[in-house]
């Protein structure tokens, strides 16, 4: 055994599950692109009172599951535990708001959450995440949802959208009232989290997953039945703009999201084969505000990229491996062959070990190389190459010269 581990929840990356992870985050990144979204690199450290003020001081994420700590001045600062509220900080503080009449940004990297490890989630966990700023039309909501639609799709990997509206500050109070009410005569059947949750944030009863929670709130109020005409009006746009895609999706009326920042539209994509959210997102048009920036409407979604490989069943063919192998004294000819076939785009290894061929060739097997691309005297001498097929044993002897012409 090492004598040094990894701390609990933090997880290294290597081979396949490492390619796994690169092909899910390259997909998200080209069609973020795609649909025209910027990069923005964020911090990973936040001010304490960035999250507090945005996430909610009553939720799961800042009461239990986040990094905190102090610096050498006293002041709390927090390791990221998501992206939106770091997104939203630096729309403001850099008056991006004043560049364009709206800002569609993106965002990569690790989070950080002090929950219990599990599959596809730890304790530092990466994310890619979507935020439109300055739109507040339903059809953005609909397009946000086809991106997520075509990211799943090009990746292979089958869920369901679900969609649900939570209202505004118009109509989610008398909801909010009736929900109590409501939890009130189920007390008795709920958790003790629940319990504390039914007057401070009673929303978030209805994302509870101990079982007797779920049952109790099977019957509770729908916010879709509160919704004022604006809000009624927006959702039911957006189905129709869905159904407009061709996008399947299924109205779930206990999604709200684990976040106090969301407005009107909230949804998820649930994996078909786990049962587990693997993309999921909302409106927030009243964050900018609370923030200290102008009113700005805003939606954004994130996807757990570590969690989403999980459900990658095929990856492309890697790009083959060729292993220039050179007999005597030949390695000024192998370094140009090598960088011949670097600059023509290929993946390429050199045998640095003094050995003869069949000694070679075993290590080329071990490193699972595609090619052994062989140059002794006479190679050099001729300024050709000769290329072995590690698979068939086919041999080919090409003139270097035109290399670059060759489909290897």
């Amino acid at each position: 055994m090492a004598e040094f581990q990894s701390v609990r929840g933090f997880h290294d990356l290597t081979g396949e599950e490492l390619r796994r992870f690169r092909y899910a985050s390259d997909t998200i990144k080209s069609l973020l692109k795609l649909y025209n979204f910027e990069e923005i690199i964020l911090p990973v450290i936040e001010y304490l009172e960035v999250f507090q003020r945005s996430i909610g001081e009553v939720t799961d994420i800042v009461q239990k599951e986040m990094f905190v700590f102090q610096d050498r001045k006293g002041r709390l600062l927090a390791l990221r535990p998501e992206g939106t509220a770091g997104t939203v900080r630096a729309y403001i503080q850099n008056r991006l708001y004043a560049l364009k009449p709206y800002v569609k940004l993106f965002y990569e990297g690790p989070m950080f959450r002090y929950e219990r490890p599990q599959a596809g989630r730890y304790r530092q966990f990466h994310q890619i995440g979507a935020e439109a700023f300055g739109i507040s039309s339903p059809e953005l909501d609909a397009e946000m949802i086809d991106l997520v639609y075509n990211i799943l799709t090009k990746l292979g990997i089958s869920s369901t959208i679900e969609i649900n509206s939570i209202g505004c500050r118009v109509c989610r109070p008398a909801y909010r009232k009736a929900l109590s009410e409501y939890l009130d005569q189920v007390v008795g059947h709920l958790c003790d989290v629940c319990i504390d949750r039914k007057d401070k944030n009673p929303l978030r009863v209805l994302d509870c997953k101990v079982e007797t929670c779920k049952e109790a709130v099977r019957s509770a109020p729908k916010m879709v039945d509160y919704l004022c005409e604006e809000c009624a009006a927006h959702y039911q746009s957006l189905k129709s703009y869905l159904e407009m895609l061709s996008i399947p999706y299924r109205e779930n009326y206990h999604l709200v999201r684990g976040l106090d920042y969301y407005t009107k539209t909230v949804f998820e994509a649930v994996s078909t084969e786990l049962g587990i959210t693997i993309i999921a997102g909302g409106r927030y048009d009243y964050l900018v505000e609370e923030m200290g920036g102008p009113p700005t409407p805003a939606m954004g979604f994130a996807v757990g990229v570590e969690r989403l490989s999980l459900l990658i069943k095929e990856l492309p063919p890697e790009e083959p491996l060729y292993m220039v192998i050179p007999f005597g004294n030949v390695m000024d000819y192998a370094f140009e062959v090598v960088k011949k076939l670097r600059d023509m785009g290929k993946k390429v290894e050199i045998s640095y070990k003094k050995a003869n061929l069949k000694k070679q060739l075993e290590l080329a097997n071990k490193l699972k190389v595609d090619f052994a691309v062989l140059i002794g005297e006479d190679e050099k001498r001729l300024h050709t190459i000769t290329i072995k097929d590690m698979h068939t044993g086919k041999q080919e002897i090409i003139s270097f010269p035109e290399l670059a012409h060759e489909s290897l």
